[in-house]
């Protein structure tokens, strides 16, 4: 190696560039790389799949509403039995939140219980209000007032009287629809907020860990 660079300038031993001119005084070799003949690349490992997100649970959401549904339609169309009414329209909220639980795996909260079951109730009064105004409708044209007041025995009693009065009077079909629709709702949304408290207990790991 020359102790002197062709500027003029003394380099110091080992030098790789002149300190006053950097010109380069020996050539760098890059140290190679063996790599085995048969090494083996792994591949990357693949992202893990991203659960979905959970949607609101609002008119939007399309699996709400065909579980809403059909929870509605099933129990309006049983609903017409007596006993069973008040049953059926507290076990549409239910099984709503039951069937959405088992259909998106999402756990519903007690807020997200009461929406679904609104929803639920919504659909199920829906229902209900059309097939009876079409019977009252059709029950009218046909005179079925008069027929069905002098078959009661006690057509003098107030109650009979103020229902064969809400049957002829439109007025008092709203009135009773408008009643019905709270009835049917808030029995619904308490069923809903029932499924969503009892699937949140069920769901609850040993720990008693949160659930979301």
């Amino acid at each position: 190696m020359p102790e002197f660079c062709t500027c003029g300038a003394q380099l110091p031993p080992d030098a790789l560039f002149c300190h006053k001119c950097g010109k380069p005084q020996r050539e760098l070799v890059a140290p190679e790389i063996h790599i085995p003949e048969h090494a083996e690349f792994a591949p990357p490992p693949a992202p893990l799949p991203l659960a979905p997100e959970a949607l609101p649970m609002n008119f939007r959401n399309p699996v709400a509403m065909r579980i809403a549904f059909t929870a509605a339609i099933m129990a309006a169309l049983l609903s017409w039995v007596p006993i069973l009414n008040v049953v059926m329209w507290l076990g549409a909220g239910y099984f709503a939140v039951f069937f959405y639980r088992r259909r998106t795996g999402h756990l519903l909260n007690l807020a997200a219980g009461l929406r679904m079951g609104w929803i639920t109730g919504v659909m199920m009064f829906a229902i209900v209000a059309v097939l009876f105004t079409a019977f009252v409708v059709v029950f009218n044209a046909s005179g079925g007032i008069e027929v069905l007041q002098s078959q009661f025995k006690n057509a003098s009693d107030p109650k009979v009287q103020e229902a064969l009065q809400t049957l002829r009077s439109g007025s008092g079909v709203a009135v009773f629809l408008m009643q019905l629709f709270l009835f049917i709702t808030c029995l619904s949304m308490i069923g809903g907020a029932l499924g969503a408290k009892l699937a949140g207990r069920a769901s609850r790991p040993p720990g008693g860990g949160n659930i979301v």
